[in-house]
């Protein structure tokens, strides 16, 4: 998707850090409550509006990453194939994975542009273990693009394991890619595709 750029700033500004608090509120008021947080400091830092991917990879890595369960997504964008791999099979594509979706967020980040996250309406009840919360991003000149968030509540709290970009889902995205790699160089040979795409991004490769 070639728009994943310019949109996915916001799923950086929902899943930024909470505080404790924040913890245990509901999946949708705490997506609130973190987002004007995290927007205030994405204001006033230069360094990552000006194109800092070091910076913004920081920032993704200690603020972001405890939101998400990174396996699942990785599961879910293997697909079928998941199921074939060893567990240190599972560990490497979920650690590549997880590298590609940090360089791909951080990227996102650098681009925010005075953007806004409009919240809708939720029907969150107190026994939901798996929600979807739905957001809006605003952009100046430009149509509004859906962001979904789907949220599974673990042990360790709410956790994301898809966001959805105007109806596509980002990690069954990669799906066809993946599930194409497979056949054709096995398990192994998508842990070294990812490596090396990882290694592109890493060098400053689009």
């Amino acid at each position: 998707m070639k728009s994943l750029r310019s949109l996915l700033f916001g799923l950086f500004i929902v899943l930024a850090p909470a505080t404790a608090a924040a913890q245990e509120l509901a999946p949708d008021a705490m997506v609130r409550q973190v987002t004007e947080d995290v927007l205030t400091v994405v204001r006033q830092d230069k360094d990552i509006q000006n194109g800092n991917t070091r910076k913004a990879m920081d920032l993704v890595e200690t603020k972001v990453l405890p939101y998400f369960n990174f396996q699942h997504m990785t599961a879910l964008a293997v697909g079928r194939d998941w199921n074939r791999a060893t567990a240190e099979q599972k560990k490497r594509l979920t650690e590549e994975f997880k590298t590609l979706l940090v360089r791909t967020y951080s990227n996102a980040l650098t681009s925010y542009k005075n953007q806004k996250l409009v919240y809708k309406p939720s029907k969150i009840q107190p026994e939901d273990s798996n929600v979807l919360v739905r957001t809006e991003v605003v952009q100046p000149g430009n149509k509004a693009v859906q962001l979904d968030y789907a949220l599974e509540k673990l042990g360790d709290g709410w956790k994301v394991y898809d966001v959805i970009v105007a109806g596509v889902s980002l990690v069954t995205n990669y799906r066809d890619t993946f599930s194409q790699e497979v056949r054709n160089n096995g398990i192994d040979g998508l842990i070294s595709m990812l490596a090396n795409r990882n290694k592109q991004l890493e060098a400053g490769k689009k």
